[in-house]
């Protein structure tokens, strides 16, 4: 069957992609993507969004078989991103009465994505309009900036369904069973994590609403224990503090400084420190290390003086923390360099515009390789650690 029911009136159309290897170019994927897809039966048939070019045939398969002879009445594109948008010209070319429907900001960038005419038959929603189907009555409350202008979320009264677009999804395809926190939250910081206080609003009115069932475009269905996931989010939105530890993020290049982050892991473990995550910024995934100095408290940089700057791997780390808002922590910095070390000034100067960072009293120096003295720092860093 390549179809399952959500509930007796949803059905899930969606695909698997195993042939994706960096999601959105960047973010590595071992167990794929999902692109998420529904048909809600009624006397008025509505698929909601469509799914990566390259498996629009596959999809409408999947919708043929779901609708078994029907026609659709509705397309409705929650989201313009063309993993879940880029099937549309290909859907109304096997249905070409169906009626595409969306907010003024779609329909702008469905002509820029593929010109003037892919969509004769349209209709334009506005921020909680509705659309009748018979039993089933649909909602759209627009979500901009989650993470496009043009998103907008679709509750239906009927099955008490929210159709999340791309709110609480996460890496992986469906045929892959994989914990749901750690890739719904890396997917989260990476792409949305930005917008904390857009997914906050939206999240506002969601509890608001009789929600049974959350039906992202990636990642599963979810159907029990939804308090989990909108804690979740509401956590990652609000850029609070997930758990308690310490992650410690270096740039070396000929051991020094690393062994200045492993003397920092060692001390604050004997410490009895309750979790502490030591990364090679330049050997791990970039999207997970940024995804654990979110999820972490308290974060250490370490790294040597590069031409007068950081590290490029750290740079980047940089980069990647503060684009997404990163705030409402407590950072450490351990610099190195042999004539000039200015690594953690050129640290503590990304993060000028952040807010509620608070940084640690104690500065470990290293002029090559550590020292005596070098050695007293780290205990002392490790103590302040370890305080509150």
């Amino acid at each position: 069957m390549a179809f399952r029911k959500v509930t007796d009136s949803i059905l899930y159309v969606g695909v698997n992609d195993h042939e994706v290897d960096l999601f959105e170019g960047q973010y590595v994927v071992p167990n794929g993507m999902a692109y998420n897809s529904y048909v809600i039966l009624d006397d008025k048939i509505a698929v909601m969004d469509t799914v990566d070019i390259h498996f629009a045939q596959e999809w409408l398969n999947n919708i043929a078989e779901a609708l078994d002879g029907k026609k659709p009445t509705y397309l409705v594109v929650q989201h313009m991103e063309p993993d879940h948008s880029a099937s549309i010209a290909e859907f109304l070319k096997v249905y070409p009465d169906a009626i595409v429907v969306g907010n003024a900001k779609t329909f702008v960038m469905m002509q820029q994505f593929f010109g003037a005419d892919v969509a004769p038959n349209r209709e334009v929603v506005a921020n909680k309009g509705t659309l009748e189907l018979g039993s089933h009555t649909l909602t759209f409350v627009f979500a901009p900036m989650v993470h496009w202008p043009e998103v907008m979320v679709t509750y239906d009264a009927a099955d008490k369904v929210l159709f999340s677009a791309d709110g609480f999804g996460k890496f992986g395809a469906l045929d892959v069973e994989e914990d749901w926190d750690c890739e719904a939250r890396r997917y989260y910081i990476g792409i949305v994590g930005k917008y904390g206080a857009q997914v906050q609003a939206l999240l506002k009115v969601a509890a608001t609403l009789d929600i049974q069932i959350i039906c992202p475009l990636h990642g599963p269905v979810l159907t029990e224990n939804l308090g989990h996931y909108i804690e979740k989010y509401d956590i990652w939105s609000s850029y609070k503090v997930e758990s308690e530890g310490v992650m410690i993020a270096y740039a070396s290049v000929y051991g020094n400084t690393k062994k200045a982050a492993e003397k920092l892991a060692e001390t604050l473990k004997a410490k009895g420190c309750p979790k502490v995550v030591l990364r090679d910024l330049a050997r791990s995934d970039m999207s997970e290390n940024i995804e654990d100095a979110f999820r972490y408290g308290k974060l250490v940089l370490a790294s040597i003086t590069y031409n007068g700057d950081v590290f490029p791997f750290m740079h980047a780390f940089l980069h990647g923390l503060t684009e997404r808002s990163y705030q409402n922590r407590t950072l450490g910095v351990i610099e190195n360099g042999t004539w000039a070390p200015t690594a953690g000034r050129i640290i503590k100067s990304a993060f000028e515009k952040s807010k509620n960072i608070t940084w640690l009293d104690t500065t470990v120096t290293i002029k090559s390789a550590m020292n005596a003295a070098n050695d007293a720092q780290i205990e002392a860093m490790a103590d302040e650690l370890m305080k509150g």
